[in-house]
């Protein structure tokens, strides 16, 4: 993937994915440029004709009935560039910044916006060069466009903001050194192309598109765990059979139990619990399928949204023909719901993977010592490594209090109804990093488990699994800090590495 072409139509959730790994050329097609001159013209001749089009010619908001001259319409546009830029917090990551860009750049592709080429071209000239905006991941509330940061967007492209380079040793660049690192001029703006900047969903969906990738590597890796964890308390592996989850027409509980088979196979320890009298394992072992199968299942529609919204054009007033026509395109609820929901799925995956961690360190498999301690009474073991996971779910409790049943009216009641889907993208990021400092305690907590049945091997699948945790983690030999470990063996969940270790079929 040397290039990558935008057209508007034809960007993918794969395409993404592929350019945060190999960072591609991105470029405009030849399609897009002819589509976007069109609309150039037409918005040319709204302002000639006088005629009253939102946002060229008239005021914005509330404002929107007061008429703007023709001598005006580009001042129009630079002081709704600086005005909106209110954005607040911590800036958005490198990789959140590139996809907002990316995003920003195939919506103004489609032609409907009224953007010359030229402005695109601009905005892509940075993206190629690594020349990231520095864009306040806070100020929007997810409708009328994510105005505030993107408006720091629209700032560094006319030379009046901030952005950072892979040399960060002399601070951010500012004003028009942004331009320049990436070999450009600023913008001038021309009618109608500072409010196409500011208004459109980019933000909102860079958000949900990272909270998928990363619930997707936490549903992998908390199959990985789960069946480490099933290994650690001697589980059976009779839930897992797919004659069971043929019965119950789910499709994602069908690949989740598929997964499990695939690490559940030959096992000593598996067979040396033969006889145990335990009739079924508690729900936290026996019911994964069907907790993680509805995440499967959560997350796949979240994937036909979003595969949807990566081609959507959200700004206002969109062009068709001579047509200008308000609409609402901006407003983000098909986001802030998916996202609500993604961060419900992903917290139903701390909250399941907590209950594994008890179930271990309580001795429902008298095979292992109380709290996992070589020392009962003398050392503590795992006994607060697990209060960290509980701490971690119960927030995730908290964040995963959806979001999008809010709004606030803003803009003098103009904008009355809002999504708030911003909102929803940061409290899923923040669940998915929690799921996966819980995920990382299970998986440590497993590891000592399956250990303490040794000399019995576990699956050769799982064997693989135990040692990439020893990759990063000691054997337990006693007492010490977790929390290195933790953050350790958590940095490597979140990198997907434990995902990779699922053999096919899974999600």
């Amino acid at each position: 993937m040397t290039q990558l072409p935008l057209d508007g139509r034809s960007l993918t959730l794969a395409d993404l994915a592929r350019f945060d790994r190999e960072r591609p050329k991105v470029v405009l097609a030849p399609t897009a440029l002819a589509a976007m001159e069109r609309s150039v013209a037409a918005v040319e001749r709204a302002v000639a004709s006088g005629k009253p089009s939102y946002g060229i010619n008239t005021g914005f908001g509330a404002f929107a009935k007061t008429q703007i001259s023709a001598d005006q319409v580009v001042e129009l546009q630079y002081n709704l560039v600086r005005s909106h830029a209110c954005g607040v917090g911590l800036a958005l990551s490198p990789t959140l910044t590139r996809r907002v860009m990316l995003l920003k750049a195939n919506s103004l592709a489609r032609g409907h916006s009224g953007v010359r080429p030229a402005l695109v071209e601009a905005l892509l000239a940075l993206l190629n060069a690594d020349v990231l905006p520095v864009i306040p991941g806070k100020g929007s509330v997810g409708a009328s466009g994510d105005l505030a940061p993107l408006a720091h967007l629209a700032l560094a492209l006319i030379g009046e903001g901030e952005a950072d380079t892979g040399d960060r040793r002399g601070g951010p660049l500012a004003g028009k050194a942004v331009c320049a690192a990436a070999g450009i001029a600023p913008v001038t703006l021309a009618a109608k192309e500072g409010l196409a900047l500011l208004n459109g969903t980019q933000l909102s969906a860079a958000l949900a598109i990272e909270g998928l990738l990363r619930a997707d590597a936490l549903l992998a890796t908390s199959i990985v765990a789960g069946a480490l964890s099933v290994e650690a308390l001697a589980g059976s592996y009779a839930p897992f059979d797919a004659r069971i989850h043929e019965a119950r027409n789910f499709e994602g509980q069908a690949k989740i139990a598929a997964g499990f088979r695939s690490l559940l196979t030959a096992s000593e320890i598996h067979d040396g619990h033969a006889s145990c009298d335990r009739v079924q394992d508690p729900y936290a072992l026996r019911c994964m399928p069907q907790v993680l199968g509805a995440g499967w299942d959560t997350l796949a529609h979240a994937r036909g949204v979003l595969a949807r919204e990566c081609n959507s054009v959200s700004d206002n007033p969109l062009i068709f023909g001579d047509e200008v026509l308000p609409g609402g395109n901006f407003h983000a609820e098909p986001l802030a719901f998916v996202s609500d929901f993604m961060a419900i799925a992903a917290a139903e995956l701390g909250s399941i993977s907590e209950r594994r961690i008890d179930l271990m360190l309580r001795q429902v498999n008298p095979a292992l010592t109380m709290f996992l301690t070589r020392a009962p009474g003398l050392e503590s073991g795992y006994m607060i490594a697990h209060v960290t996971a509980a701490a971690l779910a119960s927030e995730n409790k908290m964040l995963a209090h959806p979001a999008s049943v809010d709004s606030i009216p803003t803009s003098a009641g103009q904008e009355d109804h809002v999504s708030m889907a911003p909102g929803a993208g940061h409290k899923l990021l923040a669940v998915c990093d929690n799921v996966a400092r819980i995920l990382a305690i299970e998986l440590m907590a497993a590891a000592v488990g399956v250990e303490q049945q040794q000399p019995a091997r576990t699956t050769p699948e799982l064997a693989r699994v135990l040692a990439a945790v020893r990759k990063t983690v000691a054997p337990h030999s006693g007492d010490r800090r977790l929390d290195r470990d933790i953050e350790a063996l958590a940095a490597r969940v979140s990198a997907s590495e434990f995902a990779a270790l699922l053999p096919a079929p899974g999600p």
